[in-house]
């Protein structure tokens, strides 16, 4: 049995530990991590899973950014980093966080969703490779994909993934 939750401040560190165990300290020398310098997290769609002892099994962030397409800019989630504990690997919570904050992003109004992963493994959520959309080097472009939160959110959107340029009141809106 698991409590799901909206990550707060008290958790913070407790994350970054899930994060470095299951991906190591230099995670944060990616490329994505440019992205999120400096930027709140959107507070609404970081989501962890404690056990009934409380403690921590999984959890995922998202982060606002903006790809600078040719008709200005257009918004969108930066979904990631997402980490299991490794003793609870294999029991789908990973797809839980996923589908949950996903329902969320829809309730909140986001219309796109951005991830740097394997395709395998986000396909079954409806992430498909994006073409056209660049993230900072050195990002393998076979491992850029999208989800279309909203029909058609990805039509005709190319451009070069920046940091989020703006907040309201510390909060990242649609």
């Amino acid at each position: 049995m698991y409590r799901l939750s909206e990550e707060t401040e008290a958790d913070w560190w407790e994350v970054e530990a899930l994060y470095d165990l299951c991906f190591a300290p230099s995670r944060t020398a990616l490329s994505s991590y440019r992205l999120r310098d400096g930027v709140p997290t959107v507070a609404g769609l970081c989501l962890i899973l404690r056990d009934t002892d409380g403690t921590l099994a999984a959890a995922i962030r998202y982060w606002p950014a903006e790809i600078l397409a040719k008709n200005g800019s257009e918004d969108v989630l930066l979904l990631g980093p997402i980490a299991v504990h490794p003793t609870r690997q294999g029991e789908g919570l990973g797809g839980l966080l996923i589908n949950e904050s996903l329902a969320q992003a829809r309730r909140l109004g986001w219309e796109r969703v951005l991830l740097v992963g394997d395709a395998p493994y986000y396909s079954r959520f409806g992430f498909t490779k994006l073409t056209g959309v660049d993230m900072p080097p050195p990002t393998n472009p076979e491992r850029i994909l999208g989800l279309a939160l909203k029909s058609g959110a990805w039509d005709g959107i190319a451009g070069r993934v920046v940091k989020a340029s703006g907040t309201d009141n510390g909060e990242i809106q649609p």
